[in-house]
């Protein structure tokens, strides 16, 4: 009886918190019609994806110059000063980068059991397929041999 109680004030919290969401949805929808997540790129022009694509291509490569900078200008500042070390160029400092990548980055493994991207996408996968369906989330079960606690 206690089991089916619980299960209809779980299904009425989640029938409530889906009507939030459908509602808020449809505000957005009212207030912005072109709030789907791919009509943004889906309405551009061919012209603009490519002048968006170069924008985009042309600030990581000012990103990219600026951080192997912003290294140089760190070592220069601190490393000769604090450990007697001599200066480094630009293409030094970026080779400081790429060696301190290789050393120190994590890799992630193929099962994503380490927290890796791909185990990323399919628990956020899982979790939308948990969010959207009408299933029923399973309760937790009790270590075999144990006999369950008296109902009240």
């Amino acid at each position: 009886m206690m089991d089916e109680i619980k299960d209809e004030i779980k299904g009425e919290i989640r029938k409530g918190i889906r009507e939030e969401l459908q509602k808020d949805w449809e505000k957005e929808k009212r207030r912005n019609p072109h709030c789907d997540g791919d009509s943004w790129w889906e309405e551009r022009r061919m012209g603009m994806k490519v002048f968006l694509g170069v924008l985009m291509g042309v600030g990581f490569l000012i990103l990219g110059f600026l951080f192997g900078w912003v290294v140089m200008l760190l070592w220069n500042w601190l490393m000769p000063e604090i450990f007697g070390l001599g200066e480094v160029t630009y293409w030094q400092a970026w080779g400081l980068l790429i060696l301190s990548s290789i050393l120190f980055k994590r890799f992630p493994s193929n099962n994503g059991a380490d927290g890796g991207k791909r185990g990323d996408r399919r628990r956020k996968k899982e979790l939308r397929k948990m969010m959207d369906s009408e299933s029923h989330i399973p309760e937790r079960q009790d270590m075999p041999g144990k006999t369950p606690a008296p109902e009240a």
